[in-house]
């Protein structure tokens, strides 16, 4: 027996809200971690009037998993939308911002959208294999921000990232995308096995799993892991000219020889460099610190 489910008005302007954000972000081009970002505030302004019906309805629990509530399965969507208070929001926010933009301009909207969702749901099926039939209700988008950390450590473990890091306070401090992964990684770990000697109200096994999904949908999803992206000595922009073929690209360089400020010019110098092709045979180019190189014919310069 299917047991029906019945939502409530405020419910139904959350999920159109929550639908309506990212299809109009994904048709008009704009960033959709910016669009993520601004869904979460609005159904989290709803769920500050409207809390019982918002957490109850478009939460997630592992009991849905079993049979007669395939009808509440749309909550593994919904609940990334959905936090439990100004901390939680605040911090999944600040780091979704900092490390989501960054891996965006890397991967591209589409990929990022598809690694985002699938691996929220990940954290969230985790956490039911874990706790399976528990009534407890899981909200929150940290799955699959840390699918999104994961991902990015294992496509460019080598890319700094500005990283808000909560010890006490919230720290913020820029570092390699995968020591902000390992970091986490042995942080959740670590909760996971003092979980039952405290209290904290955090699904530690759906972080993980998201961390663990997010890495396996990098290797799966993304070509040219690795590339070496700008440290602080930089690129030599004249070294890059030989690799510019078309006028996007030239006008891509110009960017980078007049940007400023360092985290936009090193997004271009990414962009440049998903973009650049071997003079040889046209293949995806590999920068590294020993110079370029393309897999497929051995060119190097």
């Amino acid at each position: 027996m299917v047991i029906p489910v019945m939502l409530s008005i405020p419910s139904i302007v959350a999920i159109c809200i929550m639908v309506g954000v990212l299809l109009f972000a994904y048709l008009k081009k704009v960033a959709i971690t910016f669009a993520l970002i601004i869904a979460n505030l609005f159904v989290f302004f709803i769920s500050s009037i409207y809390t019982h019906e918002i957490l109850v309805e478009l939460g997630f629990s592992p009991m849905y998993l079993s049979e007669g509530y395939i009808s509440n399965l749309f909550t593994l969507f919904t609940s990334m939308f959905v936090h439990a208070g100004y901390l939680h929001i605040l911090g999944n926010m600040l780091v979704l911002f900092f490390i989501g933009m960054a891996f965006e301009q890397r991967v591209g909207r589409k990929r990022f959208l598809i690694i985002y969702l699938t691996t929220g749901i990940c954290g969230a099926i985790t956490f039911s294999i874990v706790n399976w039939g528990s009534p407890t209700l899981l909200v929150g988008a940290s799955g699959a921000i840390f699918g999104i950390l994961g991902a990015f450590a294992a496509a460019y473990p080598r890319d700094e990232v500005v990283m808000p890091i909560p010890v006490g306070i919230m720290f913020i401090t820029r570092m390699r995308v995968v020591t902000a992964a390992i970091i986490f990684a042995l942080f959740e770990t670590l909760l996971v096995f003092l979980s039952p000697y405290m209290q904290d109200n955090t699904a530690h096994f759906a972080h993980l799993g998201g961390l663990v999904s997010g890495m396996i949908l990098a290797m799966l999803m993304i070509k040219n892991r690795g590339l070496y992206t700008e440290t602080s000595k930089g690129w030599n922009t004249g070294v890059l000219e030989e690799f510019a073929q078309t006028p996007e690209q030239f006008e891509i360089l110009e960017k980078i020889k007049n940007e400023r400020i360092p985290e936009v010019r090193r997004l271009w110098l990414n962009k440049f460099m998903e973009t650049a092709r071997c003079p040889k045979c046209g293949k995806p180019l590999l920068f590294t610190k020993n110079g370029v190189i393309c897999k497929n014919c051995g060119f190097r310069r």
